[in-house]
């Protein structure tokens, strides 16, 4: 009943709202142009909600007041389009609102993952970075960063420098060797800087070396005067970093800084992480 309840209310929220009524003195009503047909079919789903063991035609159109000709119209398109199913004569909420339903859900969890990852930015005093590794190529998936903690300016494509920062050197270390040589070959390493492994050989001794308990860092491979720290988080078959930048100047702290990180992760559960 209550998953029900939950499915109605995230096909309601698509609704749009009602004009209302009231204009002010002097203004020309300029009410905004809504698809009848549509509200007509969003009333349809609703009345859905309201029936446990499902409803016929006769007992949807009676409930959201609308002819029982026009009800079978939006009921076969509705269901044709997945939204509703029929079964012994009745109709069901399909699978397209279970979709929605759980897409609601992500946003959800999305705006929660981004207020922890804003707190941890706060404890920390560091940007702090989410990325995974998905269909062979780094993504970050998001950055919380500040005007007292400010994310490493990207001026070379993560994708293919992934073995000079420590959300690649990270995620890269979570693979296979067959799937890091797989990556080497389509994105061969460069120097960037002085500091990065410019050779494969040397981008494999260094993922070879790293371990899922101990935070992964690096010190101006990617960027000078930027120092940085990731740490793994796996999730099923899904590969995932939380990371920390710092400025040079704040190098002294980046150990610290990278165990507390580590320590916050691993409390998250992973579920909600992703």
């Amino acid at each position: 009943m209550d998953r029900i309840a939950e499915t109605s209310n995230a096909v309601r929220r698509g609704r749009p709202a009602r004009a209302s009524t009231t204009r002010p003195a002097g203004k020309k009503d300029r009410q905004p142009t809504l698809i009848a047909s549509v509200q007509r079919a969003l009333r349809l789903l609703e009345a859905v909600g309201g029936f446990l063991q499902g409803a016929t035609a006769k007992q949807l159109a009676r409930a959201a007041g609308l002819p029982l000709g026009t009800t079978y119209h939006l009921l076969r398109t509705l269901t044709h389009e997945g939204y509703l199913r029929r079964a012994d004569g009745k109709f069901f909420y399909g699978q397209s609102v279970e979709d929605i339903g759980r897409a609601d859900g992500r946003q959800t969890g999305r705006t929660e993952l981004r207020t922890r990852m804003e707190r941890l930015r706060d404890e920390l005093g560091a940007a702090v970075y989410l990325a995974v590794y998905e269909e062979g190529e780094v993504q970050v998936v998001d950055v919380a960063s500040g005007p007292n903690q400010p994310a490493v300016e990207v001026w070379a494509d993560l994708r293919a420098t992934a073995h000079a920062h420590a959300i690649g050197q990270c995620l890269l270390g979570q693979l296979p060797e067959e799937a890091r040589r797989d990556h080497l070959a389509r994105h061969p390493p460069v120097g960037l800087t002085p500091s990065t492994p410019a050779r494969e050989s040397a981008v494999l001794r260094v993922l070879d070396a790293i371990t899922p308990t101990v935070p992964v860092t690096e010190r101006q491979q990617y960027a000078l005067g930027t120092v940085c720290a990731a740490v793994p988080i796996t999730v099923g078959s899904l590969v995932a970093t939380m990371a920390l930048s710092l400025p040079l100047e704040q190098a002294g702290r980046l150990a610290a800084a990278a165990e507390q990180l580590r320590v916050k992760v691993g409390a998250m559960s992973p579920s909600f992480v992703l």
